[in-house]
């Protein structure tokens, strides 16, 4: 039977420690590997003490001022067969480790679970929620996806080893990473008997800065890779770019907003955020970056703070 490893980027403990308790309480915990990826030992040493909870806990040294890096170091360094890459505000639900190794009996190369709000109040949070996880939200059936989350999804290992040198660029912000694997003749699967609760930004202020930013950084990604007439031709067609961002999301965002009867303001909001990340994806595709990586990586690792109450 597979193992998993699972690994997580923190800057200390207390960041990452409710998330660590809840894959403590999985039932498969022995079927884990945690894999911390954190500036020092010492500042994650507490997580030590449930080694003998898991399969095993390791932690893996190394500068988290980029997550990509983080990450990938993290996968090198993991043992299991499938890698789990989990973030410091993502929750397992009970049962997550069996059905997500379950489905890799399957021809599947990665595997996602659908998500549900851990901070469900207020309509920017669900409009943040909807944006990003909207298409494998709670309540979809069993299937073969386009693609799976970039992060908190599960892969097998070696098919992300196989990237080499562009393992790390490939889990930076943007599409390089489902492109590469679609391309190699990869396959997704979407397994909803594993949920993952993920908090979102709600205060209104940073909900439209990481809007913002996370357009920046996509567009920042892409056009590193990508052709002077191709970074021209999408800044001159940068006005449809909500329009497509929104309809990638509107079949699972409306069938939400249905099901949970959410505030009616959440499918404006929704509109408005793919909007402001647009202006984002224009002033990446033109070369405007600043301090935006630093930016992100505060919303990233401490999302909590900007969050108010979330639900574990």
């Amino acid at each position: 039977m597979n193992n998993l490893s699972v690994i997580l980027a923190t800057d200390t403990y207390p960041t990452i420690g409710p998330v660590v308790d809840r894959w403590r309480q999985q039932s498969a915990r022995k079927q884990v590997e945690l894999v911390l990826v954190a500036p020092s030992i010492d500042a994650v040493c507490p997580v030590l003490e449930h080694r003998d909870e898991f399969e095993n806990v390791r932690v893996i040294e190394h500068s988290v001022t980029d997550l990509a890096q983080a990450r990938a170091a993290g996968i090198r360094a993991a043992t299991a067969p499938i890698v789990f890459v989990g973030e410091t505000h993502s929750y397992p639900q009970p049962g997550f480790v069996e059905a997500l190794l379950a489905e890799f009996s399957g021809p599947w190369s990665a595997v996602g679970p659908v998500f549900g709000n851990a901070n469900p109040k207020g309509f920017l949070s669900w409009a943040a929620f909807l944006s990003d996880y909207g298409r494998w939200a709670e309540g979809l059936p069993a299937g073969e996806t386009a693609e799976t989350p970039l992060y908190n999804a599960a892969y097998r290992r070696s098919v992300l080893l196989e990237l080499g040198d562009r393992l790390a660029p490939s889990l930076d912000h943007g599409d390089e990473l489902w492109t590469t694997l679609r391309a190699g003749g990869h396959r997704a699967w979407l397994a909803p008997q594993a949920r993952l609760d993920h908090v979102n930004v709600s205060r209104p202020w940073d909900w439209v800065r990481e809007r913002f930013l996370a357009g920046l950084l996509i567009g920042h990604y892409r056009a590193r890779r990508w052709s002077l007439a191709r970074r021209v031709t999408y800044v001159c067609g940068s006005l449809l770019i909500p329009f497509v961002l929104t309809w990638r999301v509107a079949p699972g965002a409306w069938r939400t907003v249905r099901q949970k009867n959410l505030p009616w303001m959440t499918i404006p909001a929704i509109l408005v955020g793919m909007t402001i990340k647009a202006a984002g994806e224009f002033g990446g595709y033109a070369g405007f970056f600043g301090n935006a990586q630093r930016e992100m990586l505060e919303y990233e690792v401490h999302k909590l703070a900007y969050a108010g109450s979330a639900r574990r």
